[in-house]
């Protein structure tokens, strides 16, 4: 059976980092549902994470990245390096199918079971089915708008919505370094 579950998509600008992950779950070629949560908050709030693959890989690596954030103080690069170094070591991590994008203020990541840890150069970062798509219209977005982050990312998922079938427009949206409304 082919799973086709997620586009999630990371964009970092002017001390802001935001991430947006579709609703939708595909089993083969039918809609399982079109509300899941696949952007989360960890670290106190401090860090966003967003997950493609496998829901119960997602949610095993999940829970272990935050175990890695917890052990470094929220240090989240040092986080990363750890998590990556068992992820591709450990016999029953290495088989899980998942990826992950991480982020704070200062870090846009992605993390891959293969050791992988890749910061983009333009601070623009997508995964998932649909991820070529966001990933294309954010970094146009960047390039030729002053959108915040946020407004970026939500701008990128209704792209990828609109080209993608295992992408729909059900999009949750977490951003980091927003200024509170009122104030500069």
């Amino acid at each position: 059976m082919n799973m086709h579950a997620t586009t999630i998509v990371g964009v970092r600008r002017d001390g802001q980092v935001a991430l947006a992950g579709d609703g939708q779950v595909t089993l083969e070629h039918t809609v399982m549902k079109h509300g899941a949560r696949k952007i989360r908050r960890m670290y106190n709030g401090r860090v966003l994470a967003g997950f493609a693959g496998s829901v119960a890989d997602a949610q095993a690596l999940a829970d272990k990245f935050e175990g890695k954030l917890e052990q470094s103080a929220g240090n989240l690069r040092r986080a990363v390096i750890e998590f990556a170094k068992e992820w591709r070591t450990d016999r029953v991590l290495r088989r899980l199918e998942a990826m992950m994008v991480v982020a704070d203020t200062e870090n846009l990541l992605l993390l891959s079971g293969d050791g992988n840890v890749i910061e983009p150069d333009d601070g623009v970062l997508a995964i998932g089915s649909g991820g070529p798509f966001a990933q294309a219209a954010a970094k146009a977005l960047l390039r030729h708008t002053d959108l915040p982050a946020r407004r970026i990312v939500e701008e990128a998922m209704r792209v990828a919505a609109e080209i993608c079938i295992y992408t729909n427009d059900r999009i949750v949206v977490d951003a980091l370094g927003e200024s509170a409304p009122g104030t500069v």
